[in-house]
């Protein structure tokens, strides 16, 4: 009898439950009655606990097109997971024990850089654990894509596209905040689709001036409207100057949007307004490409159970499904290549990004 764990960490996204629902009809399909699946509950937090109760087939059913997790979730971050629970349980001893009780043959991780730090030290002290690569920000190392993330970009693409009739009514130049801390891929993306003219991203610290510069060349142009997507970890020249911990403290305080909004009505008489979709760009269900995504990484994942090779994230690279040990991935960063290609289209397209 195989007897499987499965859990969501970290933030919800689309499509989590299509790739859990890939995963558990592959191995239904492939080991009928022999397999148990135990869904654990609110992500490691379940697993500490010991929050977890055996699924059935049926609860697979029907959630192909379902947005968030039938697991629910919560995040446990990495960098506290050597301090103990509120009420002092030790949280690595207290997963290991559980792991133990449930007599698991595997745990299967769905999560996102966080997420897959805690996978790998769990693989490290003796679990089999494979993981799922999720998150809309597309920046887990290794994987050209992770389910969820094409998704956010529909969501931001149409809150572009309903922008524009707007801005251009009131010649306003609107600032639209775009998820993503640390990478700009949603941001470039929606960017690009949803025909923004000045697209701001955390891997490219932008000048104000330039900024406001384009914006005037605009209206010169008799375009007396502007679209600016910001991804959220957006930062300017100036803002960088001021130090980590400066610049955290201002990070708190006031979106990169309002940010962003405050200095440019220094630089000239413009209109602005910004607009901010936030979570919107994670919920909801997941889009075709995340559906048939997650479903084949669901699979594939399910394939790397059954031939017992454990320690792996399933990734896609070029179009493939490939595995990739744990220990590439943990700890590591996908960030927007300022050398690549869709850059250069982008900027080809008079796009600018404010540098």
């Amino acid at each position: 009898m195989l007897k499987v764990g499965m859990l969501t960490s970290g933030g919800d996204c689309q499509a989590l439950n299509a790739a859990m629902r890939g995963m558990a009809k592959t191995l239904y399909n492939h080991y009928k009655d022999e397999v148990k699946i135990y869904g654990i509950y609110e992500g490691y937090r379940g697993l500490i606990y010991g929050d977890y109760r055996l699924m059935q087939p049926a609860d697979f059913s029907g959630i192909l097109t379902r947005g968030g997790t039938i697991l629910r979730t919560s995040r446990t971050p990495f960098k506290d997971i050597d301090e103990p629970t509120e009420d002092g349980l030790d949280k690595v001893d207290s997963m290991i024990e559980n792991y133990r009780k449930m007599e698991l043959d595997c745990l299967v991780v769905l999560g996102g850089n966080g997420s897959h730090k805690t996978a790998n030290l769990l693989f490290q002290k003796g679990l089999n654990v494979i993981t799922l690569p999720k998150t809309i920000d597309n920046d887990l190392f290794g994987t050209d894509v992770s389910f969820g993330f094409w998704s956010a970009v529909d969501i931001a693409t149409k809150t572009i596209d309903n922008i524009h009739s707007t801005a251009a009514s009131h010649s306003r130049v609107f600032i639209i905040e775009i998820m993503g801390h640390k990478t700009g891929y949603i941001a470039l993306y929606s960017g690009i689709a949803g025909g923004a003219d000045i697209i701001l991203i955390p891997e490219i610290d932008y000048d104000v001036k330039k900024v406001a510069d384009t914006i005037r060349k605009r209206e010169a142009e008799g375009k007396d409207f502007t679209i600016i997507a910001i991804a959220e970890g957006a930062v300017s020249l100036e803002e960088r100057k001021l130090g980590k911990k400066a610049l955290k403290e201002i990070k708190g305080k006031k979106s990169a949007a309002l940010r962003l909004k405050d200095v440019l009505l220094e630089y000239g008489s413009f209109e602005v307004r910004e607009v901010i979709p936030g979570h919107m760009q994670r919920g909801g269900e997941p889009d075709a490409y995340d559906r048939v995504l997650a479903s084949r990484l669901g699979a594939f994942g399910a394939k790397l159970i059954s031939e017992r090779e454990y320690g792996y994230m399933a990734a896609v690279s070029g179009g493939r499904l490939i595995k990739l040990p744990l220990s590439e991935v943990a700890g590591r960063y996908k960030t927007v290549p300022l050398d690549s290609e869709i850059i250069r289209d982008a900027k080809d397209l008079s796009i600018s990004f404010g540098d």
